[in-house]
């Protein structure tokens, strides 16, 4: 398990909020926790977990869009501090309309997830003869902030938020992890595979493996914080502007792997990483 132990006094603060986290989730009695491995739904399914014990699962939703770097990431944490995992199929790649990659591609992406995730609960409910089997996902109060067409889909299915309904933000829940001793304290946010492709050009399985190689071996020369957007025959790689040197001494060696991917042209932003900086389009 993570180190609770008695913290610095720095993390007076962060401890409040993690209790204030396991209390909420002990109120609920049971808890489903859509789970991707990423920080914010990390850190649910561990305080989840620390709250109601094996009165919870982590639904973990499987498809192309996520990387299985990050598949085997969310699969290990799960296992390394005994939180019950439940592998689900989704099935967004078979809709037309997120294959379309409009810019609310999200609100199908959570819809198609928020769906099984009901499936999930209903086998619950028959299972474990509780009525009481409510879903949680992480989105924070930042994110309130940006263009999340996934809040609709969750509003809609009465998907609870409780990081918004304690007013946590993203560095709140970063301090909660270290508070915890979690190794996810400083991981960078990694959205699904799909979130690459330029809005309105198809979203396909072989985009999203043409994504997925061009990342795996960017980390793989030591990068930690990238993105490599898809726009057609263009790869547009972004890191941060401190990596720009690095990215350039490995430059042939990136240009010759992102062309065997089958990538024309080869590109460095040099604005530097951004965070949905597709979205720069919708403005």
């Amino acid at each position: 398990m993570a180190n609770t132990s008695k913290k610095p006094e720095r993390f007076s603060k962060a401890e409040n909020c993690a209790r204030k986290l396991e209390a909420y989730f002990l109120n609920q009695g049971h808890a489903i926790v859509a789970y991707s491995g990423g920080v914010d739904s990390a850190l649910l399914a561990f305080a989840a977990h620390l709250a109601v014990d094996d009165k919870m699962v982590a639904a973990l939703a499987d498809s192309p869009s996520l990387s299985r770097r990050e598949y085997r990431f969310a699969v290990k944490f799960a296992q390394q501090y005994g939180i019950p995992l439940q592998i689900i199929r989704t099935g967004e790649m078979e809709d037309p309309r997120y294959l379309a990659n409009p810019a609310n591609r999200c609100y199908y992406c959570k819809k198609a997830l928020f769906e099984k995730i009901a499936e999930l609960r209903k086998e619950l409910m028959q299972s474990v003869q509780s009525s009481a089997w409510p879903i949680f996902y992480g989105v924070n109060r930042d994110d309130l902030g940006d263009f999340r067409p996934g809040i609709q889909a969750a509003e809609e299915a009465a998907i609870l938020a409780p990081y918004v309904d304690l007013g946590f933000d993203k560095n709140t829940i970063r301090a909660i992890c270290e508070y915890y001793g979690l190794e996810i304290a400083a991981k960078p946010a990694m959205p699904c595979l799909s979130s690459r492709i330029r809005y309105g050009q198809e979203v396909t399985v072989e985009k999203l493996n043409q994504v997925e190689l061009a990342e795996d071996f960017l980390y793989d020369l030591g990068f930690r914080i990238l993105r490599v957007r898809h726009h057609g025959d263009t790869a547009r790689i972004e890191v941060p502007a401190q990596d720009f040197e690095k990215l350039m001494k490995h430059k042939d060696h990136i240009s010759q792997k992102f062309h065997e991917l089958g990538f024309v042209y080869v590109s460095m932003d040099l604005d530097g990483f951004k965070s949905g900086s597709l979205n720069a389009v919708l403005k």
